[in-house]
Parts: C-alpha cells; sequence; structure tokens
C-alpha cells in the first residue's frame, strides 16, 4: 500500500507540474480514484488542500463533493478521538487498522474544519457556503449510531461565536433550512450556555484585569463575541410549545445521545419540550450574565418580553436582570418595564418601590424616546388598578399636567389622555379639576399666597410630592395651546368624569404613536367651514376703529403744527404760535 500510494503522490506531483495547478478535470479525476480503492489515500490531503474560500468555485466544488462521499461510507469506522491520539501515541502502531483509522481520524477532523471554514468566512462565495454547510450538517446527522454528532457542532458554533468578521451570511442559510428541527435547537442552546460561560469566566478571571488596565483588543473581542452570541439566539428562535404536537429531527435518534429512540409520541412531546424550554432557559441566563454592550443591552431589553419570557421553563427566575435594569434609570428603564410588567402581572412577582420607579421615569425626554409608545401603553395599563392610591393617582395625574406645559403637542394630547382615564378610574381625586377652599373667619384674616402650587415637581417620592393639596391649574392653560388640536381635545376633560355610564376610557394606542408630522397630517386633512379671512369685507374710513382704543374718540385736525406727547396715561398737547388746540378729547 505505502509503495502505491508513494507512487500515486508521485504522479500527482507530475500532473502538477505539467499545468502549475489542477483543472477541473484533473480534480475530478483525483476523486474518483480515492473513491476506487484504498491504493489512492493520498489524493485526500490533495482535495483538501484545495477547501479554501479563495479558492476557484468549481475546484472547491468537486474537491468538497468527493471528499464528502469519501468520507461519509467510513463516518462508522472512524475512531474517537481519544483511541486516534492513543494511536498516534505509539500504544499499539503494529496493527495496520489501527494506525490507517487514525490517519483517517486526521484527515476527518481536518475535513470539518475546513468545511466550517468555507461556512464562516467572508470571503466564501454564497454557493460555496451552502454546500459546504449542507455537507457539514449531514455529517453531523451522521453520528455514532444516528445520534446528534454533538462535538463537531460544538466547534462549529465555536468558530462562529469567535469569528471576528460578520456572521449575518451562514446564520440565515442555519436558521431558514436547520432552526425547525428540536434536535439542531436543543444542541445550539446547550453548545451556547458552554460558550457563554466560558466567556463569563473569561471576563470575570483574567480578561477582566485585562479590560481593567485598558486592554482595548481584549475588550473589543469580548464585545464581538457576545454580539455573535446573540445573534445566533436571534437566528434561532425558540418553537412553539403550546401549538407543537409533535416535533421534527434532524437525526433520526433526536435528543438522546445514546441511541435510544422514543416509542411513545405523546409523552416524548412533552418530554422534549420540556427539554428544549430548560436548554433554551439555560441558554439565555449565560448570555444576560456576560458583560453586554449598550446596543445589545437595549435590544435584548426590547424583545424580551415577546421573543424570550414566553418561551422560558422560569421566566420569574428574569426577575434580577430586570430589577436591576429597572434601577438604572434613563431609557434602560424604560425598555426593562415591558418583561418586568409581565413578570408581576402573570408571574406573581413583587416589586415593592415600582411605581416610585415609575413615577420618576416620568420626564420630558419619555415623551421623545424611541420606544416611547409601548412605555406610554404600559404607564396607562400599570395605573389601572383600582386599588391604586389616591396619592399615587394625585401625583401621577399632577406629574403629568406639569410635563404638558414642555412637551410637544403630540405628548400634550397623550397626556390629556392619560389624565382623562386617570379622573374617570380614581374618582377620589376628581377634586384636582376643581379645588374649592371653604374659607372661615380665622383663615379670612390669614395673608394668603396667591397663584402658590404646593406641589413639589422635584420631589421623586409621590408621597412627598403634595399632589394631594395642589390642583390641575396647567390643563387649563391648554386651552390656549398654540396647537389647535390640543386645546379642542383638552375639552374632553370638563364633562364629569365621574359619571362613568356616560364616558368611556381612551385609548392610549390611538395616540401614543404621535408626532409633529402626525399632528400637522391630521390638521391638514381637516375640513374647516370657516376661514380667517385677509382682507376687509367693507371699505374702512380710518385707519383706526374706535374699538382699537376704547375711550377715545378721533376728529380731524386743522393745524399740523400741535404735538402731542404721551406721558403715563395722559396726552399732552404741545402749542406752538399761533396754533388752535387739536381737536382730540378724552371721554
Amino acid at each position: 500500500m505505502a509503495k502505491s500510494s508513494s507512487a500515486t503522490a508521485s504522479g500527482t506531483k507530475k500532473r502538477k507540474s505539467k499545468s502549475g495547478a489542477l483543472t477541473q478535470e484533473e480534480v475530478k479525476s483525483l476523486g474518483l480514484e480515492l473513491l476506487s480503492s484504498r491504493a489512492h489515500l493520498n489524493h485526500a490531503p490533495t482535495l483538501l488542500a484545495l477547501l479554501s474560500p479563495t479558492a476557484p468555485l468549481s475546484i472547491a466544488l468537486e474537491a468538497l463533493i468527493s471528499l464528502q462521499s469519501f468520507f461519509e461510507p467510513l463516518l462508522p469506522s472512524i475512531p474517537s478521538a481519544s483511541a486516534a491520539a492513543a494511536v498516534a501515541a505509539g500504544g499499539a502502531s503494529d496493527d495496520p487498522e489501527l494506525v490507517f483509522g487514525a490517519w483517517l481520524r486526521q484527515r476527518f477532523e481536518e475535513f470539518v474544519a475546513a468545511l466550517v471554514e468555507l461556512s464562516v468566512s467572508p470571503d466564501s462565495g454564497d454557493a460555496i457556503r451552502e454546500v459546504a454547510l449542507d455537507a457539514f450538517m449531514d455529517f453531523v446527522k451522521l453520528g455514532k449510531d444516528g445520534s446528534f454528532n454533538s462535538a463537531i457542532y460544538h466547534k462549529f458554533l465555536h468558530a462562529v461565536v469567535h469569528a471576528t468578521d460578520s456572521i449575518d451570511a451562514v446564520l440565515e442559510l442555519l436558521g431558514s433550512k436547520y432552526a425547525k428541527y428540536a434536535d439542531v435547537c436543543f444542541f445550539t442552546y446547550t453548545s451556547l450556555d458552554k460558550i457563554a460561560n466560558s466567556l463569563g469566566s473569561q471576563t470575570t478571571g483574567s480578561g477582566k484585569d485585562g479590560l481593567q488596565n485598558g486592554d482595548d483588543g481584549a475588550k473589543d473581542r469580548s464585545a464581538i463575541c457576545v454580539h455573535n452570541v446573540y445573534n445566533i439566539l436571534v437566528h434561532i428562535p425558540a418553537l412553539d410549545f403550546k401549538k407543537e404536537t409533535k416535533f421534527d429531527m434532524w437525526s433520526t435518534v433526536g435528543l438522546s445521545s445514546k441511541g435510544e429512540k422514543d416509542t411513545s409520541e405523546g409523552s416524548s412531546a412533552t418530554r422534549i419540550s420540556k427539554k428544549l424550554k430548560l436548554k433554551f432557559t439555560k441558554a439565555w441566563l449565560a448570555f444576560l450574565k456576560l458583560p453586554l454592550p449598550l446596543d445589545v443591552y437595549k435590544e435584548v431589553l426590547a424583545t424580551l418580553h415577546q421573543n424570550v419570557i414566553p418561551s422560558m421553563s422560569n421566566p420569574a427566575i428574569l426577575c434580577d436582570f430586570l430589577t436591576t435594569s429597572y434601577d438604572i434609570g434613563g431609557v434602560i428603564s424604560v425598555m426593562a418595564l415591558s418583561g418586568l410588567f409581565i413578570l408581576m402581572t402573570q408571574h406573581q412577582l413583587e416589586y415593592p418601590k415600582f411605581y416610585d420607579k415609575l413615577y420618576a421615569l416620568l420626564t420630558p425626554a419619555v415623551f421623545m424616546a424611541k420606544h416611547r409608545s409601548v412605555f406610554l401603553q404600559l404607564l396607562d395599563a400599570c395605573l389601572k388598578s383600582s386599588y391604586l392610591q389616591a396619592y399615587l393617582a394625585a401625583s401621577f395625574a399632577k406629574r403629568l399636567s406639569r410635563l404638558a406645559l414642555s412637551v410637544p403637542p403630540a405628548g400634550a394630547l397623550i397626556i390629556i389622555a392619560l389624565i382623562h382615564n386617570l379622573l374617570r378610574r380614581h374618582p377620589s381625586i376628581n377634586f384636582l379639576v376643581h379645588w374649592e377652599v371653604a374659607q372661615d373667619d380665622g383663615e379670612a384674616s390669614r395673608p394668603k399666597k396667591i397663584g402658590a402650587d404646593p406641589f413639589n415637581n422635584e420631589e421623586t417620592d409621590p408621597a412627598k410630592s403634595g399632589a394631594m393639596r395642589s390642583s390641575l391649574w396647567e390643563i387649563d392653560t391648554l386651552r390656549h395651546h398654540y396647537t389647535p388640536a390640543v386645546s379642542r381635545f383638552v375639552v374632553s376633560l370638563e364633562t364629569d368624569l365621574t359619571i362613568r355610564a356616560k364616558t368611556m376610557e381612551m385609548k392610549i394606542t390611538d395616540f401614543s404613536s404621535g408626532s409633529y408630522a402626525t399632528v400637522f397630517r391630521d390638521e391638514a386633512r381637516r375640513r374647516i367651514k370657516q376661514v380667517p379671512l385677509a382682507f376687509y369685507r367693507s371699505t374702512p374710513t380710518s385707519l383706526f376703529q374706535e374699538s382699537d382704543f376704547p375711550g377715545w374718540t378721533f376728529g380731524c385736525q386743522s393745524n399740523t403744527g400741535a404735538q402731542a406727547s404721551v406721558e403715563g396715561n395722559a396726552v399732552h398737547t404741545l402749542e406752538t404760535v399761533d396754533a388752535s388746540p387739536a381737536k382730540r378729547s378724552r371721554v
């Protein structure tokens, strides 16, 4: 075998030297000879050398197909990595089959590494990337005894996570073609859990020291890995466990790694659902423990309540992450409110200072934030409970009315709708609309501060804000708002909202997405019956009308020598020589 192999290798070199590079026909001939007998085994390293992202497409495809056809029938006879390492160390080198097995194992690992490189590399074309990924997933499918080959799949995900270039192309293929299989999702979550824990140990150990010492390279690599882990989780979404009664499997055995196949479909689907939920939860928890970049942090908070919480085995385990995010303040707190609200309403989470934090979030910046629509809808939902204390409802109503003086017109419309709902749900705070002070004889002699508002807008504690002793005078000023839509809409608060049978709540969704553009568009669509005119209906007889200066009359003045000077509210006439008195007189 050695003589024939060396002869074949020398023949290959001669064939190479004639043209300088192998053609497609020559590569195809090498593949056919490799598949024909063991005498041409040395063609395998030659074909492996052609699997490069920069190689010509036809050459790389021909070499890949030939090597895939060569390794697939030999997969059951390929020894494990430990057995191959023992043979390489010289433990049983006398047996030719063991030597061949160790050699085959080494070549197979080289082929798997080449497939991973072709799939992940940005230099690979779309055609070679798809073929390489399909060939790789075929080897994953054909594991020992038909089980899922999780070892080589873990190597693939490890390469994807640590890739420095864009991985969107390979993730699109992986998500569109293989994310529908339950075992692919299961082992993806398992590998991501291990990889995320490994990244976490690096950042908390020596990696953390490197970051503190100013190692920007380590910080950038860590951020890239975190981005890649998040992208994989997004492209491998959780299956709908409530609707799925039968899960499709990529391998013949399924989730079992011991070659045991289930017989009962009902119990199997239930157990598979539980296993998937558990692995999904572990993968996300391991990811959330990593130091998330700000952009990833915001994306996670924006989608956590929709894509993650419904598929977790125990969503309450996210309470630490969400409460920590909610305590940060600013936009992060606004985005964390969605997930926190679900945990409080559906999973019995108790958060004592919830309304205090929510009260502190009401700033003018909220009405211009990107996710203001979701936040304002959740704000209305949080204030819907009939068990809300009167001082809290009054504080929120007063805080919102004060914000109406500084927010854009679209924000003022939302505030009016929110206050309308608050007054209707909580009749105990309707005194804020019309505050009447009963004056006794003792109070009448006591001096009063005209225009003083006891409400403290800078106070972060609703109980100490003084809203119960104030009024919604800010809403009355909106009658004269420069935007007609606001001045018209504020009239809705004039009705008696305590009569619930004659009134109804306003839908915040109709106003939460408002902006200057929507306000202008609505005004432009309105059909106006009467408009102000820019001309006189009758010909004017004088420059000024008597109604312009009440208390004065205007007449003709024959002498132009008189000059009038105005001092205070009196008009003094200064007469020159031979000037007649002015005929302007005060009535």
